[in-house]
């Protein structure tokens, strides 16, 4: 597998969908299984074309003849080598036509379309899965950001404490609990390394790059204006890849009924050939003989009886249409489902966005006041301690609603079959 680039490249969610779309192996399936069902429907068209066919027969041979005859059998008549030539060129054509090999050719034609729209489907999967994987990636980077400004306010608790030790103004108990929490936020801060290589990797995975590309990734999370479920259930009925699909292939499912009732009717064949036959014998009754000429035919045939297995395939056409219906019913029942589903949470996590937003401002200002309260030594290290764990469930509790907006963003996305259009 090859790299992009060895230096760090920076990248933003554009340039990974279009890297993703270019090199992910899944989408390179799809687009090739496109292609052939297309080379199918080609196969399938050539067989309405007649068949044409050069046929060239030559013979020799050579042997020593002895011949009686009745009117004068006392004197046979000997060749000795006699040479016998034969040259026959024929051009043949070949037509057949039959009511089902139409409706065949439209059932490919219908397969072809379904093909298409499930290869859609995989490249509205991949990008919903890189969008997902990207903004993650983002959430990862803003956590690390918490954690650093964390681990800094731990430093200055430290430097604060220290101080204030030295000073007598506080216990070394302080400033040993200081230090504990210091490298508490510390092991946060390296373990949250670990979840960002992950997340790294994840991304490069369906990116087809090498693992240990290292992209620079200077994003954030933005959420879209309101969503409205109206509008996302009806662009899901008329841009839905998969509902589509499966639409496509009831259709198919009718076809293939159409197709083995139409074998009931007969089939017709016709032949046209052109023939030019040389011969030439140096022995027999004949020196020479040339034809040439043209042959016509024409042949109906009509299956009478088969054993009852036309009837019996037809039967299992008609469960196999009415299996698909259900299919179909049932797919719509999903999405329509995952689509309130997903839309109750993104409403939920909107709410809850605004609340967080509020929180996180009276944290931040919390913990400033607690800083300096801190510092002047009217609050004590508790106190300061726990304004800081408070910002930093708020901030973290902040981005992962805006993940959470977003991630839900992208399957509603995803849902309606909107996900191509708009990022």
């Amino acid at each position: 597998m090859g790299v992009l680039a060895q230096e760090r490249e920076e990248i933003n969610f554009e340039k990974a969908v279009e890297i993703g779309l270019e090199r992910n192996f899944d989408v390179k399936i799809a687009t090739n299984e496109v292609i052939l069902a297309e080379n199918e429907v080609r196969i399938g068209n050539s067989l309405l074309l007649p068949t044409l066919d050069v046929f060239n027969t030559r013979a020799y041979r050579r042997e020593d003849t002895e011949q009686a005859f009745f009117n004068d059998p006392e004197n046979p008549r000997i060749i000795d080598g006699a040479q016998t030539r034969t040259n026959n060129y024929s051009i043949v054509a070949i037509y057949g036509f039959s009511a089902d090999l139409v409706v065949a050719l439209e059932r490919l034609g219908k397969l072809a379309e379904v093909s298409e729209l499930e290869a859609k489907v995989v490249i509205e999967n991949t990008v919903a899965a890189i969008a997902t994987n990207y903004y993650r990636l983002v959430l990862e980077l803003q956590r690390y950001n918490v954690l650093n400004t964390t681990l800094e306010l731990s430093n200055q608790r430290i430097e604060i404490a220290k101080a204030q030790y030295e000073f007598g103004r506080a216990s070394k108990r302080d400033f040993l609990a200081a230090q504990v929490d210091y490298n508490t936020d510390l092991t946060a801060l390296v373990t949250q390394e670990q979840v960002i290589q992950n997340s790294r990797v994840n991304l490069n995975e369906l990116l087809a790059v090498d693992p240990q590309q290292d992209f620079i990734v200077n994003d954030t999370i933005t959420i879209r204006e309101n969503l409205f479920l109206e509008d996302l259930r009806e662009d899901a009925f008329g841009n839905n890849k998969q509902l589509l699909a499966t639409q496509g292939l009831q259709n198919v499912a009718y076809l293939q009924m159409k197709e083995l009732r139409a074998q009931r009717l007969p089939t017709i064949a016709l032949t046209g050939a052109y023939n030019d036959n040389t011969f030439r014998s140096d022995a027999g009754f004949l020196s020479s003989n040339q034809q040439q000429g043209f042959n016509l035919g024409a042949t109906m045939s009509l299956n009478l009886f088969s054993g009852f297995s036309l009837n019996r395939r037809i039967q299992a056409a008609k469960i196999q249409m009415n299996n698909q219906k259900f299919l179909l019913d049932q797919y719509e029942v999903q999405m329509l489902s995952a689509l309130q589903r997903t839309f109750n949470t993104y409403e939920n996590s909107k709410r809850l966005l605004e609340i967080e937003q509020s929180n996180y401002e009276v944290a931040v200002e919390n913990s400033e006041i607690a800083l300096d309260r801190f510092r002047l030594g009217i609050a004590n290290y508790l106190e300061f301690r726990d304004a800081q764990v408070n910002r930093l469930q708020a901030e973290s509790r902040l981005i992962e609603v805006l993940y959470n907006i977003k991630e839900n963003e992208i399957e509603l996305m995803r849902l309606s079959g909107r996900i191509y259009f708009k990022n």
